[in-house]
């Protein structure tokens, strides 16, 4: 799809219920998308879907990281967000070193330039604010800010919408997020703790809303009929090696937590109990294959999911979910079905409060078995109650979502919509 120079109309836009006879609403979607994380893409389809059915008129393309996988997945135009192809590969020989340096200069223009030709920018739910994993700032964290410096150097709104933000330790990291965060047109977190570490980073947060996770606003799996047969324990695992500032321990960390997970999985099938390993972004797969290798059970099992539904579809037919990736937790409380969550930052916890299970929390870099099976067993014992309490959570939060919606798009994507101030004035307020 071509779309005209943004210079060509700067009025494009679309007000409901109102006959559009103007240049359609040119609109992009950015992030790791169709990059193998299935949380990711979980917050681009909630957000595809919010746009195909209150904005059907608005042309959307991504800039993203797995342009292949976007495009035949969810039918949209799509552009490599790095023009250097080994960006997130260390780079220890003197070409790769030189490839990623001049990627950054081309990736400033190819970004400015894809921004220029929309109307409004969208960054789908995603931790884009946080290092609460292994993070270097001229990665992720520089083309977001490439993304947000060239929305107000043109004029184009740029939405964080629904995203993850955490404390970060590290200046350049910091540094980078913090003006993304200011230059933004538009910004909303998936929890409270998000928005303070934000506000915590010296940029003014008083009108940004707090909502549910966007896969909330996914439709949820029914749950299966009952065969007869012994429902899994969904296990969702994790290639967990700890957080930016865990470098050193990393390997530590990781055995420690696989250890524990294999553990738990033995008690399990000592029990009889079949269980199903999930994963959430590919790279989890050795974790999977070292698990089943390690127990050696056929009552271990592992799913093989393609989409956040298909992970949802998992978890609804799952008795029980014990899971340490964000979206798996997401997808099991949607779900329905009573969750404990190995738990390797501060966002887990305050996902599991908001649904009313934050007592059964474990912490990933320590996984204690015994202590785990025992919280595990306490779950299950009140397995009917809290089914109960996510059914409540669900439709609450199913409100909270219509009112992000409704937000994001009297905000950002209505004709008439008042400009943030110009960059100079941004830039004065920086420390």
């Amino acid at each position: 799809m071509t779309f005209p120079d943004r210079a060509a109309d700067r009025s494009a836009g679309h007000v409901p219920g109102r006959a559009v006879d103007r240049v359609p609403l040119r609109v992009g979607v950015f992030g790791l998308l169709g990059s193998g994380n299935l949380g990711n893409d979980g917050s681009l389809e909630a957000v595809l879907g919010y746009l195909r059915t209150e904005h059907p008129e608005a042309h959307v393309d991504a800039l993203c990281g797995g342009p292949e996988a976007v495009t035949a997945r969810y039918r949209i135009p799509a552009t490599r967000l790095h023009w250097y192809r080994g960006e997130y590969r260390t780079a220890s020989r003197a070409g790769a070193i030189a490839g990623k340096g001049l990627g950054k200069l081309v990736d400033a223009v190819r970004t400015a330039a894809w921004v220029r030709r929309h109307d409004v920018v969208i960054v789908p739910g995603m931790g884009v604010l946080e290092a609460t994993l292994p993070l270097r700032p001229w990665g992720f964290p520089y083309a977001l800010f490439l993304l947000c410096a060239s929305g107000r150097l043109f004029g184009t709104r740029v939405a964080l919408v629904g995203v993850g933000a955490a404390p970060i330790r590290d200046r350049a990291t910091r540094a980078l997020v913090r003006w993304s965060a200011r230059l933004a047109a538009y910004r909303s977190y998936r929890d409270a703790l998000s928005r303070e570490a934000i506000r915590g980073m010296g940029v003014d947060t008083a009108r940004d809303e707090v909502y549910p996770d966007l896969a909330f606003a996914l439709p949820t799996p029914p749950v299966p009929e009952d065969s007869g047969a012994p429902r899994p324990v969904c296990v969702g695992v994790m290639a967990f090696h700890g957080g930016n500032d865990d470098r050193a321990r990393a390997e530590e960390i990781h055995r420690r937590y696989l250890d524990g997970t294999i553990r738990f999985v033995r008690a399990l099938v000592a029990d009889g109990r079949p269980v199903r390993l999930l994963v959430g972004d590919d790279v989890d797969l050795p974790v999977v294959a070292a698990i089943r290798e390690a127990v050696g059970s056929p009552l271990v099992t592992a799913a093989e999911p393609a989409s956040l539904a298909d992970l949802m579809r998992e978890t609804a037919a799952a008795d029980t979910v014990v899971a340490t990736r964000y979206h798996n937790l997401v997808c099991a409380l949607k779900a329905g079905t009573p969750t404990l969550a190995l738990s390797y930052a501060a966002k887990s916890d305050a996902l599991m409060d908001r649904m009313g299970l934050g007592e059964y929390c474990h912490p990933a870099r320590e996984v204690d078995a015994d202590r785990l099976i025992q919280q595990f067993r306490a779950l299950e014992r009140r397995s009917a109650e809290l089914r109960r309490t996510l059914a409540e959570r669900n439709r609450a939060a199913t409100r909270l979502l219509e009112r992000q919606f409704a937000a994001l798009t009297a905000a950002v994507l209505t004709a008439g919509h008042t400009r943030t101030d110009a960059p100079a004035r941004v830039l004065r307020e920086a420390p």
